[in-house]
């Protein structure tokens, strides 16, 4: 039986671990929490369907102006901080001119087109299908012309992949959502993402479902990871050393820090996130994006979610509540917000490649080794899609796409 340690319990790498438990292989999956408690849970709970087109970089200066002034709450960015991000960002930057963006847009909507067949692959051997709608989610606008550029967006989205969406006036939205005081100039509601009542409980059900059918979830050290010979692969774990014939690398923002020791180079854009929740206040039916103001305000099972933007921090930096609190006070004004349930907020870091898609394959330079990380925003949406691509890659099955765009030899 072959066999295989994946590294990693977020979305990405409990799908890859079953994807490959569904071929027959015997699987440990190692992390040092319990699944789905970093990245995985924080995140606004939408497995977006809509999303094939990667998000570049402005290169309007007007908006970089915005950016580098502190005048928009989508990106925010400490001085100090800058140096561990520059590279990485400026590679992102020279990506997001038009023709590379679509390029890259053409691979990234390949999956992105499978993520909610391969959610629903997962979802029908678990019991979590009470967690999801299907009813997508609305997006509110304060001007008009992001309102018609976010029209004209859409339509190409239709044009190129069919996907569809509905435009919303101010008063639309206030029907839909009768807590909001505030309806913009309207808005548009993208119909077919599915969104999650509970993130983490999701991944926690699909880890279920892999213990369930045989496999082994335990407690470990990523960082002891090394090469066992013939070829093989072992790491340190609560319950001793464990070997297996593979490894795949699924730590998300993590992956390029341990990766060096092993020789490789991964540049990444490290975008960290916060989320709160609320209770007590106005109830939204859908999950809302107030695109002025940079934030997610979401339903969820412990109630309201917020979710911010990107920031731009120090590795090890304090958290710096600004965006949060820029946003709690924005949602404010557009419904009533109730208390915070936690008592500090929480964050994740969003592992964002800069040609915006995830690394996929073998490592070029040891055998056994798999990478899978690099998903930016949208590890919640594709760790099932691209957990079957790189099982389908291990076991020499034709792949579901053509892996080429995604392999780690691009760096």
């Amino acid at each position: 039986m072959k066999s295989a340690i994946v590294l990693g319990a977020g979305m990405v790498g409990v799908a890859t671990a079953l994807h490959l438990q569904q071929r027959g292989w015997a699987i440990v999956l190692v992390d040092r929490k319990v699944p789905g408690r970093e990245t995985s849970h924080g995140n606004a709970g939408i497995i977006q369907s809509e999303a094939l087109r990667p998000y570049p970089m402005s290169h309007d200066w007007r908006e970089l102006a915005k950016i580098a002034t502190g005048h928009t709450n989508d990106v925010r960015y400490h001085i100090a901080a800058l140096s561990h991000h520059l590279g990485p960002l400026l590679c992102y930057w020279w990506h997001s001119f038009p023709a590379r963006h679509a390029d890259a847009s053409a691979a990234y909507a390949q999956i992105i087109g499978c993520a909610t067949c391969e959610h629903e692959g997962f979802i029908q051997h678990t019991e979590a299908g009470n967690l999801i709608r299907r009813d997508g989610f609305r997006i509110l606008y304060r001007d008009q012309s992001s309102l018609e550029a976010a029209i004209a967006a859409a339509e190409l989205l239709r044009r190129a992949y069919d996907v569809k969406s509905s435009v919303m006036t101010s008063w639309d939205l206030r029907q839909a959502e009768p807590s909001l005081a505030d309806g913009g100039v309207g808005g548009l509601h993208w119909l077919e993402p599915w969104t999650v009542s509970d993130p983490g409980a999701l991944v926690s059900a699909y880890a279920d479902l892999f213990t369930r059918l045989g496999g082994n979830i335990v407690r470990g050290d990523a960082k002891s990871l090394s090469g066992s010979g013939n070829p093989g692969w072992s790491v340190m774990t609560e319950d001793g050393r464990i070997e297996a014939e593979k490894a795949i690398i699924a730590l998300g923002p993590w992956s390029p820090d341990l990766l060096r020791r092993f020789g490789y180079r991964f540049p990444m854009v490290r975008k960290r996130g916060y989320h709160r929740h609320y209770a007590g206040g106005s109830r939204l039916d859908l999950p809302l994006y107030d695109a002025a103001n940079g934030y997610v305000l979401a339903p969820m099972a412990k109630g309201a979610r917020i979710t911010t933007g990107a920031e731009f921090a120090a590795p090890q930096g304090k958290p710096d509540l600004t965006q949060l609190e820029y946003a709690e006070q924005a949602a404010c004004r557009l419904l009533d917000l109730g208390q915070p349930v936690e008592p500090e907020p929480g964050f994740g870091t969003r592992p964002c490649m800069p040609d915006m898609l995830p690394v996929i394959g073998a490592a070029p330079r040891h055998r056994g080794l798999w990478l899978h990380f690099g998903h930016g925003h949208q590890g919640f949406t594709l760790g099932p899609t691209t957990g079957r691509l790189i099982a389908e890659m291990m076991n020499n099955e034709s792949p579901m796409v053509d892996p080429y765009p995604y392999r780690p030899e691009r760096y």
